[in-house]
């Protein structure tokens, strides 16, 4: 099969989940199990990108500028700073150390 097939295999089983999701009784929703269960698989998901895009490159494991990033981006937000000020730190840091030859 070609990719295209597969890519558009993809988006229906994509769109029959979330139509899927409409028909769950809305007392299933209201389970306060169930919300607290979809917040902390969000927070692992998120956990598990940032890990995956900080250390892996391809299928090595690397350590570069993007460990700074993440490392300066995190103790920003332990310091309560907005949200464009961490991103723009963590870029910055990263583009610092490149440009010292390291990552």
């Amino acid at each position: 099969m070609s990719l295209w097939l597969w890519v558009l295999v993809a988006a229906l089983a994509c769109l029959a989940i979330k139509l899927a999701g409409y028909l769950v009784p809305t007392e299933v929703l209201d389970n306060p199990r169930v919300s607290h269960t979809a917040a902390m698989v969000t927070c692992g998901l998120l956990a598990a990108l940032v890990v995956s895009q900080t250390f892996a490159s391809g299928s090595a494991l690397v350590v570069d500028a993007r460990l700074v990033a993440i490392a300066v981006a995190a103790l920003a937000l332990l310091l309560r700073a907005p949200f464009i000020v961490v991103v723009v730190l963590g870029a910055v840091s990263a583009a610092l150390v490149r440009a010292l030859g390291w990552g």
